[in-house]
């Protein structure tokens, strides 16, 4: 059943195993039930009107900075994270691999978070918080690890030690991340060029993306392990877009548009909202990720899907979830949205979403947690929402930590996040970046195998 499938996925977003909440209050994972499906085969949801409850009476809190003070402060600590959480010692075999969270799991990097720091040296660069020979000498640094890291295929574990490179917890040979990673890797060699670039093409050339197909079923599974094979299927929409991209732009090994043109798109809308194509858990990040370095807004599929428009509607769909169910919750609101995998009071979750999910919207998890980066990931589609919500962030001092907003909270339970997780302050840095300035998207849309890719797949400008 997809269900499982999906679960697979979330497996490859935690540390070491998503479990639901041991008792999540009224889970609108069976408080909303679809609708008879209309003509165009889009199912819409809408919410029963029992069970509210009020909030919790929260004390007072500060008046916000002005936005853009927040705005600079965040980007300067999200910056932070990957240039002080990263092994800066030259002689280690691990030598610019980034930890997967802070203070949590010491010596334990993720190859997502690595993508993502990749991608943060540019911008560090331009904002002026390092000089160019120190993005040029970490970012080169790096390429050279990843060039002796072990590799199946020219793909990544998950999981690494910070210090030797190696395998850590038994992780998954992961395709989505690795293509996070890769993102990362075409970024740098597009921003300093020469060594790093060839360095970067040398590395992406090396992939054998056909190798991590299912010719069977026409899809990409999600994970290999040695001595048990492959396992799942991105068979849903969800963050691999890039992915196929990728995959289709490689000049050594690449794939055709059939994996792009296979996977389920499953329409479906929030109330009165425009229908859109949407995850299985409905998590915002899904929506998200492959945006934070492709600039789709101007690309139509064959199947007239517009990505960037798929997402500013998703993201409107958050809000409004979000906003009918203020009176029920102490956190969620119409200045506290975009629910999506993260830490919550009883450990991390990979199934925190907002309807619509699954076929009948019974996949999602809310227990009232609310994660800063859900809302601020989307920027580029709900600009002043995403900043009103940045806002509202801002008025709690708990939220706040050495690298700007910590992962979650959760007023229900008096509960905030002790640490902060590097996908999560990758996608803050990344798209606050490209709506200031679209930095990363000029630098990934003059890459000549992204633009090959989006070719291939029929991906073209209006």
């Amino acid at each position: 059943m997809p269900v499982n499938k999906r679960l697979i996925c979330l497996l490859l977003w935690s540390l070491v195993g998503c479990a639901a909440p041991a008792a999540a209050p009224v889970g609108e994972a069976t408080a909303v039930t679809p609708t008879t499906a209309v003509a165009d085969n889009t199912t819409i949801y809408r919410l029963p009107t029992t069970d509210y409850r009020l909030p919790l009476t929260i004390s007072p809190t500060p008046t916000p900075a002005p936005i853009a003070d927040i705005i600079a402060h965040e980007m300067e600590r999200s910056f932070a994270f990957f240039w002080e959480q990263a092994n800066t010692d030259p002689h280690s075999p691990g030598f610019g691999l980034i930890r997967d969270r802070y203070p949590g799991s010491p010596g334990i990097a993720s190859i997502a978070a690595v993508g993502f720091g990749l991608t943060a040296y540019p911008i560090g660069v331009e904002k002026g918080y390092i000089t160019y020979q120190q993005g040029y000498d970490r970012a080169n640094g790096t390429l050279d690890t990843l060039r002796h890291l072990e590799r199946s295929e020219g793909f990544y574990y998950h999981f690494l030690d910070m210090q030797t490179g190696k395998r850590a917890w038994q992780s998954e040979v992961s395709s989505i991340d690795s293509a996070i990673l890769l993102m990362g890797v075409l970024t740098v060699g597009e921003y300093f060029g020469g060594a790093v670039q060839a360095k970067a093409q040398e590395l992406y050339a090396g992939v054998n993306w056909p190798w991590f197909l299912d010719p069977t079923r026409n899809m990409f599974h999600m994970a290999y392990r040695p001595g048990a094979g492959f396992s799942g299927h991105w068979d849903f929409y969800a963050e691999q877009i890039m992915l196929y991209v990728l995959a289709a732009g490689s000049d050594a090994y690449p794939t055709d548009d059939t994996p792009y043109y296979t996977f389920t798109r499953h329409h479906a809308r929030f109330g009165a909202g425009d229908p859109f194509i949407h995850s299985w858990f409905g998590s915002i990040f899904t929506y998200q990720f492959s945006h934070a370095w492709i600039d789709f807004r101007d690309y139509t599929d064959r199947q007239g899907v517009n990505w960037f428009q798929n997402s500013v509607t998703a993201s409107l769909a958050h809000v409004n979830f979000a906003t009918v169910m203020e009176p029920k919750y102490a956190t969620i609101g119409a200045n506290a949205w975009g629910l999506t995998a993260s830490d919550g009071p009883d450990g991390y979750n990979g199934l925190y979403g907002a309807p619509p999910s699954g076929f009948d919207n019974r996949a999602h998890v809310v227990d009232d947690t609310v994660p800063p980066a859900g809302a601020i990931g989307s920027i580029i589609f709900l600009p002043e929402q995403a900043r009103q919500a940045m806002q509202h962030y801002d008025t709690f001092p708990r939220l706040k930590g050495p690298y700007g907003f910590v992962n979650a909270y959760n007023l229900s339970r008096d509960w905030f996040a002790r640490d902060v997780i590097g996908i999560d302050k990758g996608i803050i840095l990344l798209m606050l970046a490209n709506d200031e300035s679209g930095l990363v998207h000029q630098l990934v849309m003059q890459n000549q195998h992204i633009l090959n890719g989006l070719e291939r797949l029929s991906l073209r400008k209006e």
